[in-house]
């Protein structure tokens, strides 16, 4: 199968996905009971407030909640296809597309440093623990990395915490210091801002860090037993040249079939991390959305984060096919 015949045949799988993405998306919102409106008006009367039969009906007609599901979800879709509209939030009043481009590049930039950072120390660490099997530094390295990927991110963000507090007094909490907090843009400003973002890239990016360690040396050290290895070597090949030339190219081939499960970091990230950084990021938000039962916002975050799921797959089957012919007869 040639190349193109590959890549158009994956695009033709996308399509019936993305339609099924689509409405699982909008019924899952669905399947708890109640709705935005019904949440709206327990959190009326838990303060003490009446509200009239007729003011609820009158609300449920304006946020569209009076019609049959099937209809909501024509409607929705079809303003996403048509107009780009992704709806209304009920709980922010505002459009869903302005309240996630109002989060979107903050969160892309903290997902983006975050993956320069786990990639970036994994693969070296992992490397190193491979061609250094048994030694201290090998064991030293396994033992961070399974802390790492035994702790979730919201509790290293604690850590964080904890240590720059106690040990730096220092708060991290929170995109400016107090003292940054009304004052004008400056590079001052700047680079405090980049300070509070780097403990956020910390918090999120060890638990990836500590993962391609583990991929990297597995995949690594199977490589180097193989027989092309062996036979390199007794030929008097050098060993940094015979590590770079074909064992660390096979190696990274499982790192770049994750490159799937990357972009909807972008949008869904570790939200309690952010919570518990008072970060804002589109994490939170997507929280939010999911408690209020926010059905259009919170629809459309499972929307988008499906889609670059799909998204991110393809590009994970493109560059494996380009890089390995194999796979495009798998």
């Amino acid at each position: 199968m040639s190349f193109k015949t590959y890549l158009i045949r994956r695009f033709l799988f996308m399509i019936p996905l993305l339609i099924l993405i689509s409405v699982v998306s909008f019924v899952i919102i669905q399947l708890p009971p109640g709705d935005f409106l019904t949440m709206y008006v327990l959190q009326l009367q838990s303060r003490g407030y009446k509200i009239a039969q007729e003011e609820v009906v009158r609300l449920r007609a304006r946020y569209g909640l009076d019609r049959p599901l099937y209809l909501q979800y024509f409607i929705w879709i079809w303003n996403i296809i048509r107009y780009g509209d992704l709806g209304r939030s009920f709980a922010y009043d505002k459009p869903v597309g302005e309240l996630i481009r109002e989060r979107i590049m903050l969160s892309s930039f903290i997902a983006i440093l975050s993956l320069l950072f786990s990639w970036g120390v994994g693969f070296f660490i992992g490397v190193y623990s491979a061609t250094h099997q048994y030694s201290f530094g090998d064991y030293f390295f396994t033992f961070l990395g399974f802390i790492g990927m035994s702790l979730p991110g919201f509790f290293i963000a604690l850590i964080v915490i904890f240590i720059s507090l106690t040990y730096f007094n220092y708060n991290p909490m929170g995109l400016f210091s107090y003292e940054y907090l009304s004052v004008s843009w400056n590079i001052w400003k700047f680079l405090d801002m980049m300070k509070h973002i780097m403990v956020a890239v910390l918090a999120l990016g060890i638990g990836g860090t500590a993962s391609i360690i583990r991929i990297i040396r597995g995949c690594l050290l199977d490589e180097l037993r193989k027989a092309y290895v062996i036979t390199a070597r007794a030929k008097g090949l050098s060993e940094r040249k015979l590590l770079f030339k074909y064992p660390i190219r096979m190696a990274i081939n499982p790192l770049l079939s994750t490159i799937g499960w990357l972009l909807p970091g972008i949008f869904s990230g570790e939200a309690l991390a952010s919570i518990v950084l008072n970060i804002p990021t589109t994490g939170p938000l997507f929280l939010e959305a999911l408690m209020a039962q926010d059905m259009f916002l919170a629809g459309s975050f499972l929307l988008i984060i499906s889609t670059l799921v799909i998204i991110g797959s393809l590009i994970s089957d493109i560059i494996l096919a380009w890089i390995d012919p194999r796979i495009r007869y798998g």
